[in-house]
């Protein structure tokens, strides 16, 4: 889905006062209808990460995470079978999974000194493993009720991005196209790749494309220019001109560097002109 600036601006001005969690997507889709919920979930979490990395430091400060915690303390035990951890994070603005994180790294600080990164995440994805059951409960709840961080997002996103690059696979094969993916590629000992490196160019609204990157997002400004500058003109400099697939949308003004050598699409083009080798 192509959206003007226009459009974008006004549904990321609408976002600014949503809050992370399943209910969100019901209020985007009812106030956008003809936008699909793929894109309006995308470009909802790419702003609330935006929003949330410019004020992040507040809600880290030693003070603060302690008086959360004693907050969280007294309201657990006052009120055991309230989603106490989900209240308070939605009362500070703050992403229900990453105050569970907060939360639950000075409870282990109590309980065990200072954990791993690696201790802290495992019990995140599987709260089973927190000693304290009532706590245990209250991360759950946090991490199933964030639709933008948390260890259940992670896992969607990562099946999402690897079904694209699956639909993308086979869509060259049903087309006989013969390609090197990401996997193979590195295999050769390359180390920076596209998802697809195609063994014959083809041509795709009069452009030649000789290697194909799939991203199962939104592609905003930020996003955007980010890939350009640490993946695209480098694959561009390496293998040629190329495609990028932007399965969820992107803002159709991006789509500037055609006659560069960098095409943008929503979806697997239709319009492929195959080069004979006979």
């Amino acid at each position: 889905m192509r959206l003007s600036r226009a459009e974008y601006k006004e549904i990321v001005k609408f976002t600014e006062n949503l809050r992370p969690t399943r209910q969100c997507m019901k209020i985007l889709r009812e106030r956008f209808p003809n936008h699909s919920q793929s894109t309006l979930l995308s470009i909802f979490s790419l702003e609330y990460q935006k929003r949330t990395k410019r004020t992040m430091y507040r809600h880290h400060a030693p003070d603060v995470v302690e008086r959360y915690y004693q907050r969280y303390m007294r309201e657990a035990k006052a009120r055991p079978t309230a989603p106490v951890l989900l209240e308070l994070a939605n009362e500070v603005n703050l992403s229900p999974a990453l105050m569970a994180r907060l939360i639950l790294d000075r409870f282990l600080q109590d309980q065990e000194g200072v954990v791993s990164k690696q201790v802290l995440n495992g019990m995140l994805r599987e709260p089973c493993l927190i000693s304290d059951q009532n706590l245990a409960n209250h991360v759950y709840q946090c991490t199933i009720n964030d639709c933008c961080y948390g260890p259940l997002v992670d896992c969607i996103k990562h099946a999402i991005g690897q079904e694209a690059e699956v639909l993308l696979r086979d869509k060259l094969k049903e087309r006989n196209l013969s390609f090197l993916d990401e996997n193979q590629l590195r295999a050769k000992g390359y180390d920076k790749t596209p998802d697809i490196i195609l063994e014959v160019p083809i041509a795709v609204e009069g452009h030649i494309v000789h290697w194909i990157e799939s991203k199962a997002s939104f592609g905003d400004d930020h996003s955007h220019h980010t890939y350009l500058n640490e993946q695209f003109w480098s694959y561009w400099n390496r293998f040629g001109p190329g495609l990028v697939i932007y399965w969820h949308g992107f803002i159709e003004e991006l789509d500037s560097q055609r006659d560069r050598g960098i095409l943008l699409k929503d979806c697997f083009p239709l319009d492929i002109i195959t080069l004979s080798l006979h």
